[in-house]
């Protein structure tokens, strides 16, 4: 089983994704968390690359084949085993972060971004079972980010049109898999948010 998160930046993941855990522990099922870019030591380096502020001058194709080799490793080394071994595995970020960031956001070719995305799971063998897609306004998550007051990543560091174009194409997304992927209006309390997500995975047999 693969659970997946996505959204864009600030939307809430990782609070959703420390509380499923922790709900799948009480549950007794085995769990794992990684996050894309990353997850492993060469995928670690790949993310270091994508995310620096000093490679502003990255060329968006650049970073897609980075995002897709990152991804090609990961499921490789790492998801493979971990699904042969029984446990449920969560991921912050996977496919199709690529087609909004990249395809929505960036404007490369969909189609190109498909068949690469395809390729990375080892030819669509290791795709979400459910998506979780945590949507929240762009002014939103903007305002999130500034008060974690943190220091900005290159890839948060994009305008505000660039994000409105990745939300649009998360929400494409949801609208062309209702089966798999669950548009969650993440602007509610984590806890509103998380009761909607645990009936999702009731109504799946997964808690």
């Amino acid at each position: 089983m693969i659970i997946s998160f996505e959204g864009i930046d600030g939307c809430g993941k990782s609070t959703q994704i420390a509380l499923l855990t922790d709900e799948l522990k009480r549950h007794n099922k085995k769990a794992v968390v990684l996050r894309e870019p990353g997850g492993n030591n060469i995928s670690e380096k790949i993310r270091e690359l994508l995310l620096d502020n000093k490679n502003s001058s990255m060329r968006s194709e650049t970073e897609l084949l980075l995002y897709i080799a990152s991804r090609t490793q990961l499921v490789r080394d790492e998801i493979r085993k971990m699904l042969e071994d029984n446990f449920i595995v969560i991921l912050d970020r996977f496919a199709d972060s690529t087609t909004a960031y990249q395809g929505y956001g960036r404007g490369l070719d969909l189609e190109i971004i498909g068949q690469l995305n395809h390729f990375a799971t080892d030819m669509g063998k290791y795709m979400p079972d459910i998506t979780f897609f945590l949507d929240i306004p762009v002014e939103t998550a903007f305002s999130r980010m500034m008060s974690r007051g943190e220091e900005i990543n290159r890839m948060e560091s994009s305008d505000k049109d660039f994000f409105e174009r990745v939300r649009n194409g998360f929400i494409i997304i949801s609208e062309n898999e209702p089966e798999r992927v669950f548009r969650m209006d993440a602007i509610q309390s984590k806890e509103k948010v998380f009761e909607q997500l645990k009936k999702i995975l009731k109504s799946r047999n997964i808690i």
